[in-house]
């Protein structure tokens, strides 16, 4: 099996008796990697990542803030990181009304995170994880890569447009998830997207009880929190920790924060997780500048500035969706979902029959892209995303070009 993304080579592989893919494998030689909009588009408005496209909100004036981050270059880099960073898990606690940082593992984005819970509590081979597609896709490479199996059971893709909720599209199927771990006890963890990405449609709190507390399944929940900040206050499954063990909830720094590039996600579970994670992490996960620019963003100045900026998006997330139905007659449906993140859902439709058409949105998509400088997501292939683009939502000026310039791509293609 060739190595997926390897161009062939003509050069003859020397020494003749190596042959690297003997040496892989198999499930890594058939791993079909994580792959991105950015993997081909990396220039124009990138509205196609989910970032916060207001920035980070560490306060650039405060002197507090300044003598931190300018510390460092002034650090020991040559030394290695604080393997704990409990001043970071203490800010963390506090900020999400957890007991202590016990109750806190820091991880080299939520990637890592998912990784970790994998290979502490799948065995490989033998043992699978539930997911709920649509879903973020990592959950599906990390399962390839340990080399365990995935258990699909679909979120509810025929509720009304635009409906969330506990019975609206994209809503958790609690009883189809309580058949699958009943039937199959080997299912060891299950993984809820909340808000969903790519649907942006949150899940009850009511749901994840529902699985919690379902005593044929004795396995983990994992609610990915990535986009909470965005939505309704009280809608964290973090509140549920306190009663429930089987719970661990990742959240990350990269979407409301706007510190995608440092790369820090969080696991928030009981302690006695969150020691078996510490206890498995490599041993210095987390560098310096990385935690340095961690502790001003959590500070109380720059928490404030945070959820100002996510409530600027939400406002420009409902414009947008208002605007975006101004383009219906060329072939912009109504966004789908709860649209409880920083991105929308939208389908584009076929010109003649007016239902989603795959081929039509990955034209529009590729024709942003490429000859309009706006680059989105194409999420059709997704269960009950046909035709789908996913927008984050950018700022002002982002999009009002993108308004532009996607009535534009419709009306030629």
């Amino acid at each position: 099996m060739p190595i997926q993304g390897l161009a062939p080579s003509t050069t003859p592989i020397t020494p003749a008796h190596f042959d690297i893919e003997k040496v892989i494998r198999p499930n890594i030689l058939a791993l079909h990697p994580y792959r991105c909009a950015r993997d081909d588009y990396q220039e124009g408005i990138l509205l196609d990542a989910n970032e916060n496209a207001l920035g980070h909100s560490i306060p650039r004036s405060s002197n507090q803030i300044q003598q931190e981050l300018s510390s460092t270059l002034d650090a020991d880099l040559n030394r290695y990181p604080d393997p704990s960073h409990d001043q970071i898990k203490s800010r963390i606690a506090s900020l999400r009304s957890l007991p202590g940082t016990d109750h806190v593992f820091l991880g080299v984005g939520s990637d890592e995170v998912i990784d970790l819970l994998m290979r502490i509590c799948v065995t490989p081979v033998n043992e699978k994880i539930l997911i709920t597609p649509p879903t973020y896709g990592m959950y599906s490479v990390c399962a390839q890569v340990n080399d365990i199996g995935i258990v699909r059971c679909n979120l509810n893709l025929s509720g009304s447009k635009g409906e969330g909720g506990e019975h609206g599209r994209f809503s958790l199927l609690v009883d189809d998830i309580k058949a699958a771990v009943s039937a199959d006890p080997s299912i060891k963890l299950i993984f809820l997207c909340s808000p969903g990405n790519p649907s942006g449609t949150l899940i009850s709190l009511a749901a994840v009880k529902a699985i919690l507390d379902y005593e044929p399944f004795k396995g983990i929940v994992v609610v990915d929190e990535a986009y909470i900040d965005f939505s309704g206050e009280g809608s964290s499954a973090v509140s549920l920790i306190k009663d429930y063990a089987n719970l661990c909830v990742m959240q990350t720094l990269s979407k409301s924060f706007g510190l995608a590039a440092i790369r820090l996600g969080v696991a928030l579970a009981q302690p006695p997780l969150i020691q078996v994670l510490t206890n498995t992490k490599a041993p210095y996960n987390i560098s310096t500048p990385s935690a340095q620019l961690a502790l001003a963003a959590l500070s109380e100045e720059a928490i404030q500035n945070m959820r100002l900026k996510c409530q600027t998006l939400v406002e420009s997330r409902k414009q947008l969706q208002k605007s975006l139905e101004s383009l219906s007659a060329l072939g912009v449906g109504d966004a789908i979902g709860g649209n409880d993140a920083n991105f929308l859902m939208v389908p584009i439709l076929n010109k003649d029959s007016r239902v989603p058409d795959n081929a039509r949105a990955n034209g529009v998509y590729t024709e942003l892209a490429e000859n309009k400088g706006v680059v989105v997501r194409f999420r059709g292939k997704e269960a009950g995303c046909e035709g789908c683009l996913r927008i984050t939502i950018g700022t002002s000026e982002e999009n009002a070009a993108l308004l532009e310039q996607l009535r534009s791509a419709l009306s030629e293609y």
